[in-house]
């Protein structure tokens, strides 16, 4: 079997083309450059803040702040005094959330206690009216307080 690649044979087949059709590619490239014009200002643009530095002090407990406990079996426990259920904590939260200025309240969850008792700690917090709660942690170890 012989393939003539010069001139169309005596039978008026068409010469074979060796080219490569780049149309498409162009057509692809012109696509994806619209592409990055358009979304390059966007990811680019920002609304111009000054944000808060990073900050490590270690906040003294005030007398006036109440310091909630949740040990790992999910018992809340009010300094140290373990309250019997979340509708006691609830009533003690309301006679503190009247006071001026209103006491602030920390909560210390054990670290393999369930999200769910401490949740409900949260949501008594918010029944009684409390409006600034925190959680208090341990930093993590070697952090220190740097200088800017």
């Amino acid at each position: 079997m012989a393939m003539q690649v010069g001139s169309p044979d005596a039978d008026g087949e068409d010469q074979l083309n060796n080219t490569i059709n780049t149309t498409p590619l162009v057509d692809v490239m012109l696509v994806l450059l619209i592409i990055f014009l358009i979304t390059v200002p966007v990811v680019t643009q920002s609304i111009k803040l000054e944000l808060p530095k990073e900050r490590n002090i270690p906040l003294q407990t005030k007398p006036e702040n109440i310091v909630l406990a949740v040990d790992r079996d999910g018992q809340v426990f009010w300094g140290i005094e373990p309250l019997p259920d979340i509708e006691t904590l609830v009533a003690r939260l309301k006679v503190e959330a009247v006071k001026e200025p209103q006491p602030e309240v920390h909560i210390r969850g054990d670290l393999e206690v369930r999200y769910e008792a401490v949740g409900r700690v949260v949501v008594a917090t918010q029944r009684a009216g409390i409006y600034k709660v925190g959680f208090i942690t341990e930093p993590p170890a070697g952090a220190g307080v740097r200088a800017n």
